[in-house]
């Protein structure tokens, strides 16, 4: 049985400890997006929002959760982040709406949290400014797509 990193001997939470670990270049991209239907979809991508630009409003606040990772998730590592990086694509056959964050730091723990965090930002963001056109848009499949640096060194999900 493999004992848990984030457990001391007593199973008490803690923070795992990377003070003896090296800085190495580290960066991971997530992805996400929110189902918007038709009425919103067309709001979005045309721009005619009533509450606003919704795509400046939602990479705005993607880059804040980035940065805030470490006071949302338990244990996180505060990071001297480098760069956040939002973008988006619109599926008009789903009326979808893509988010993707790419996070980057030097420092010795990675940015997985922070990429996913950063999508989880964006798309509650985006929720809330379309939320007066409807309240049935989904926010789904929010998901690391990749990730390079430190230790475990490189990975990328398959498809």
């Amino acid at each position: 049985m493999t004992r848990s990193t984030h457990l001391d001997d007593h199973g008490r939470a803690r923070m795992v400890d990377v003070s003896d670990k090296t800085d190495s270049v580290r960066r991971a991209v997530a992805r996400g997006e929110v189902l918007l239907g038709e009425t919103a979809f067309r709001a979005v991508r045309d721009g005619s929002v009533k509450k606003g630009d919704v795509l400046a409003v939602a990479q705005l606040a993607g880059i804040q959760a980035a940065k805030k990772t470490p006071d949302l998730i338990p244990l996180c590592h505060p990071l001297p982040i480098g760069g956040v990086k939002i973008d988006f694509d619109f599926d008009d056959a789903r009326r979808a709406l893509g988010i993707t964050a790419e996070v980057s730091v030097t420092g010795k723990t990675g940015v997985e949290m922070e990429a996913l965090t950063a999508v989880a930002g964006a798309a509650l963001a985006v929720y809330d400014m379309i939320k007066s056109i409807t309240k049935d848009a989904v926010i789904s499949e929010i998901r690391l797509l990749e990730k390079s640096g430190g230790k475990s060194g490189d990975w990328k999900r398959a498809g």
